[in-house]
């Protein structure tokens, strides 16, 4: 019974291990299809991973494409409208160097001179030291005229060999061309990076060439400063864009990083306004930081990159002293003091916040003018005086019968822009769009900035339900940097250069941008389509009815823009430069835009150069325009003789000037430096005639100080007389 009870007790352990065991198989073979589930799940998830990968890069090489045919079309198209329009490549070498306008030949002249010195190096040295360009002084070309694009230039035509290739005005004008193409490029990648799809490059590109003339100065001369300096300048926008946009420490911040100091450095080196410029825009990014719109960390890097780009180019241009008294150093300097001061800022209820806001603002502002002040004080060469008095006058708070502030007020790029400006821009449905965006951005920006101030957290969803246009930094930065620009279009025309591209890309941005459209319907509240679904829509049949549009509308235009062959010759402007050719090295005195064609196709002396930043040559140009002041011969001829004029050319266009255009034809402004008329009066007394026309009648005492030695329609050339011959 035992022996029996034993065997049964056995196979009763025997069944319940092998219970035991069942479950154990069947969570190893739970485990093991876990694992291969597991397995699967992590091949699909690489899969997928690597088919992101493949897909962004091919984005991004097709995106690139892109942007580069743009600009590579954008050049071809003004390479072939400069052609048509004067001629070019039919003329004679001395017709293409009198066809470049507004004295911007003056520029090409030292390209010339850079180009025929036997050595690079010594002629750049004598740039540094040049008394054969203004009477009476010896200037240095290169920081007085920034020749740095003239010099990279030449010596590029050289290294690389094109001497036996390309001839020289065709590398120049190219090189130009190239740029011009490189800022269109950087607006398709700047409107790309923003809005995510390749179209809104496209949407910009096309609104830039149509609206081309009030976007860039090519056609006014290509020469001339800014054609050189605005396409790094959309670069540097560009990395700027791409630096608010990324993370924190990753490569391609750090690539950002460094092509917005690159770009802010070429800026400043090739143009002597682009401080001006590059002030705005670290003030929108200052007054960002106080509105904790965008990283504060990210403000100070920029900060930086501007320091550092300030010191190389103010050791670059000689230690030029007008960098000193420039806002720009001013912004940089006074934003220290006021970070430290107002470091708990950010911190408190949302009415401290708003009076710790305005506090920091002001003190901001306050250093910018104590360093103004300060550098004005100790510096006088800098210009920072000059500077303020123009702002005055401009703003109508001080009036001034000065004549160098006046001339410059009527010059067409600081005067205050015309109505067709902003006609042409609706007639392109540019304006119209624009303002649809900046009207959604600015109040999504506007509501982000009051959570921001009350101290409520801003959503980081990725969800585009959940996302508002506003908060992200990119689009705070080029909303209030595009807003500035406005205001100072609205002062200065010459703004517009800068201000319309920036509106060009920042509509095609935002028509192109679901988060625009949805930001847009969120507030609408609609019920009927679901908002994502309609966000998508509309980011992609807007701008696809726009592009038609414009196309279909514009787009025969600008190909007849090529096909049309503009006459350009000047039979007078060829005489008189023959003429002088003719001559023996001389000085000559005109208006500054003749003196710079006469500079280029003579190389003679002359008595002020076409540069309207500095006082000196301003205030000779004062002297040479006396001719057509109501002064006496022997007043006129002490004040050329003084800036040693051997001959003065009189222009018909000048003297005869019947336009009414209140108070800036040259004659009404020398009439109001001169005590002989008030501004808001039209007529003028003196005791003396006015000199251009009196000295046509070749009487005593003309004739004993000037002699007439050329003449036709429209210039007279008369000898100042080294020794005073008096006739009766």
């Amino acid at each position: 019974m035992a022996e029996i009870r034993c065997r049964k007790s056995a196979a009763l352990e025997g069944e319940a291990a092998e219970s035991r065991s069942e479950p154990a198989e069947e969570e190893e073979s739970r485990g093991d299809d876990g694992g291969e589930e597991e397995t699967v799940q992590q091949a699909s998830n690489q899969k997928s991973a690597a088919a992101g990968w493949l897909q962004s890069v091919l984005r991004m090489f097709f995106g690139a494409m892109a942007a580069v045919a743009c600009g590579m079309l954008y050049a071809g198209y003004l390479s072939g409208f400069h052609d048509r329009k004067f001629w070019f490549s039919s003329r004679q070498e001395l017709e293409r160097e009198a066809s470049f306008p507004g004295g911007s030949g003056l520029y090409y002249h030292y390209y010339k001179r850079l180009l025929a010195a036997p050595s690079f190096s010594s002629e750049f040295y004598e740039l540094t030291a040049d008394n054969a360009t203004v009477s009476g002084r010896t200037i240095n070309a290169v920081e007085r005229l920034f020749l740095y694009p003239e010099l990279i230039t030449s010596f590029l035509y050289r290294v690389t060999g094109s001497q036996n290739r390309v001839e020289p005005v065709s590398f120049y004008l190219g090189s130009v061309f190239v740029l011009q193409a490189v800022c269109v490029s950087a607006l398709f990648v700047c409107s790309w990076a923003l809005s995510g799809t390749c179209v809104a490059g496209m949407l910009a590109v096309s609104w830039f060439v149509i609206n081309r003339q009030d976007a860039s100065r090519v056609d006014q001369g290509v020469p001339l400063r800014e054609n050189w300096a605005l396409p790094f300048f959309s670069c540097q926008v560009a990395a700027l864009t791409g630096f608010l946009s990324r993370s924190t420490g990753s490569a391609s911040e750090m690539f950002c990083y460094l092509m917005l100091s690159a770009c802010s450095f070429s800026f400043l080196l090739l143009w002597e306004l682009g401080h001006y410029f590059l002030f705005v825009q670290g003030f929108c990014l200052v007054l960002l930081d106080s509105l904790d719109l965008v990283p504060a960390r990210k403000t100070a890097d920029v900060c930086r990159a501007y320091l550092g780009s300030l010191v190389l180019v103010y050791l670059a241009q000689f230690q030029n002293a007008s960098l000193l008294g420039s806002p720009l150093l001013g912004l940089l300097i006074g934003s220290v003091p006021a970070r430290y001061f107002q470091r708990k800022m950010k911190m408190g209820c949302l009415g401290a916040r708003v009076m710790k806001l305005l506090l920091h603002i002001h003190l901001v502002i306050g250093c910018v003018f104590t360093c103004s002040f300060l550098v004005k004080k100790f510096l006088p060469a800098s210009g920072a005086d000059f500077t303020l008095q123009l702002l005055q006058a401009k703003l109508g708070l001080n009036s001034t019968t000065d004549f160098v502030i006046n001339f410059l007020l009527c010059q067409e790029a600081l005067r205050a822009p015309g109505q067709d400006l902003f006609l042409r821009l609706t007639q392109t449905s540019l304006l119209p769009f624009y303002v649809l965006v900046l009207t959604v951005c600015l109040l999504s920006a506007l509501q982000a900035a009051f959570r921001r101030l009350s101290g409520r957290p801003i959503s980081s969803s990725l969800r585009l339900q959940d996302r508002q246009i506003g908060e992200q930094p990119a689009v705070a930065y080029h909303l209030l940097h595009t807003l500035l620009l406005g205001v100072l279009t609205l002062l200065f025309d010459g703004v517009k250069y800068l201000w319309t591209p920036y509106v060009c890309m920042f509509t095609a941005f935002g028509v192109c941008s679901p988060d625009l459209w949805m930001t847009l319907l969120k507030w609408l509240r609609l019920k009927s389509v679901h908002p994502v679904v309609l966000s998508l829509i509309l980011s992609t049949a807007v701008p696809t009815i726009i592009g038609f549009s414009l196309w279909r509308e514009f787009y025969p235009r600008v190909l007849a823009e090529l096909a049309d062959l503009q006459e350009f010759y000047d039979p007078d402007l060829m005489e008189l430069i023959a003429w002088i050719r003719s001559q023996a090295p001389a000085v000559f005195a005109a208006s500054p835009v003749l003196l710079g064609t006469i500079k280029l196709c003579s190389g003679s002396v002359v008595t002020s150069l076409p540069v309207y930043s500095n006082l000196d040559l301003l205030k000779r140009t004062e002297d040479t325009f006396q001719v057509y002041a109501m002064m006496s011969a022997e007043d006129v001829y002490k004040r050329l003789a003084a800036i040693r004029t051997a001959y003065v050319i009189v222009e018909e266009s000048i003297c005869s000037d019947v336009q009414l255009r209140t108070g800036c034809r040259v004659k009404d402004l020398l009439d109001a430096a001169n005590r002989q008329v008030a501004r808001s009066q039209t007529d003028s007394f003196s005791k003396h005639g006015r000199f251009c026309q009196e000295v046509k009648m070749n009487y005593s005492p003309y004739t004993n100080y000037f002699t007439r030695v050329f003449w036709n329609r429209s210039y007279h050339v008369y000898r100042v007389n080294p020794v005073i011959s008096f006739q009766y």
